[in-house]
């Protein structure tokens, strides 16, 4: 199947499949006469893999390590329970600090009751000057606000990104 079937067969568009094959995460395919790519069932399978994987924002040095025990670098699955455990760990500290945000935001907007003119807007205000209610200032400033790197030096994956 050439590069259009492969991306419509997996959902994803045609240079996120060129992205992987840059990345090494696929095998680069067989050539037609004319030069186009062709790829076979062993490609769809490991790109169905690579997306599933995404789909639950591993980033991709989970995904190449998954795919390297897949391909028979380990003899049993404990490393892959390993690898597992930690990307659960990482969500879990992401789903914490989203809850911290959410409960920022609340309480930053209880400082507004929506019927003064934006120039005396509490939210505003609170803006403006340095935020009592977020406590992600103190976080920042130590290293640890949301958008931060984690500790390997990576963002953090984006949501539905493919």
């Amino acid at each position: 199947m050439r590069i259009g079937e492969l991306a419509r067969r997996t959902g994803c568009k045609t240079d996120t499949v060129r992205y992987y094959e840059k990345e090494g995460l696929l095998a680069d395919p067989a050539r037609s006469d004319g030069n186009y790519r062709l790829y076979d069932a062993s490609h769809l399978s490991r790109l169905t893999f690579i997306r599933n994987c995404r789909a639950l924002e591993m980033n991709l040095d989970e995904i190449r390590a998954l795919l390297a025990l897949k391909d028979g670098a380990a003899g049993d699955c404990g490393e892959v329970n390993v690898l597992l455990d930690s990307h659960i760990a990482e969500i879990t500290e992401r789903i914490e600090r989203l809850q911290d945000l959410a409960a920022q935001l609340a309480s930053l907007r209880q400082c507004c009751t929506g019927t003064t003119p934006v120039e005396e807007c509490g939210i505003m205000r609170e803006l403006e000057e340095r935020c009592t209610r977020c406590e992600r200032y103190g976080r920042a400033e130590k290293g640890k606000g949301m958008g931060e790197r984690d500790r390997r030096g990576k963002m953090p994956p984006a949501a539905g990104r493919g």
